[in-house]
């Protein structure tokens, strides 16, 4: 084996896509997002009905999308094109910072939620956070997800077919409604933080969710 070949090799750059009306601000934030390290963006879309002719073919691995499209809106293109690119992790942009909009687009299958105007950094950030299972907020939007998670917790969840639950996995799924970390849900319970990640990942399936913010958008719908 030569040295050359136990050189580490590099990882494969983001491929991120756009859906952005304004031409300026999309040239913009294409812009950013090419010139950053480890990322790439792959489409820029002027609108909702661009974005599903071709992102399904691109398969990016992060969108971002804003919510204010003329035609078709940005909730509806996310929920569309979540059926299709299964994979994909969608973040909205938009200038909203209402609590509607903020979990109707998570409902929808957006794991994060940036409000306008974005800086530079935190749209890198975001790109890289969401590929890292995080939800990227802004402060705003942050705010409006902990006063969600604040809120009184029904003592029994609907039953469902989405919500047919394991006795253990409601527990977890109520503390993280509350807000509570993976370690104190893991303390609470008296359980590894290896249990509580699994309960997690098979919460997230049942309620064909992929984030924390996503079942707990789902859960107060219902």
């Amino acid at each position: 084996m030569t040295r050359a070949s136990k050189l580490p090799r590099a990882a494969a750059p983001i491929r991120v896509a756009l859906v952005e009306d304004q031409a300026g601000l999309r040239d913009s934030l294409r812009e950013i997002l090419d010139g950053s390290e480890g990322i790439t963006c792959v489409a820029a879309c002027v609108n909702a009905e661009q974005a599903l002719a071709e992102l399904p073919g691109i398969k990016p691995q992060v969108v971002f999308m804003d919510i204010n499209l003329p035609g078709m809106d940005g909730v509806s293109c996310v929920r569309q094109l979540a059926g299709v690119l299964t994979e994909t992790l969608f973040v909205m942009l938009t200038v909203h910072d209402n609590s509607d909009a903020v979990f109707s687009s998570l409902e929808a299958g957006a794991c994060g939620y940036l409000q306008k105007p974005v800086r530079a950094a935190d749209l890198v950030a975001a790109a890289r956070d969401v590929m890292a299972g995080d939800s990227p907020m802004s402060a705003k939007i942050a705010r409006l997800v902990v006063q969600a998670f604040k809120r009184p917790v029904p003592e029994k969840l609907p039953k469902s077919a989405e919500f047919e639950l394991t006795v253990r996995e409601r527990e977890v799924l109520d503390l993280l409604v509350e807000g509570f970390l993976y370690k104190e849900i893991g303390e609470k319970l008296q359980i590894s933080d290896h249990t509580v990640h699994f309960h997690i990942r098979h919460i997230y399936s049942k309620l064909q969710v992929r984030s924390r913010a996503q079942a707990v958008a789902k859960v107060m719908k219902r």
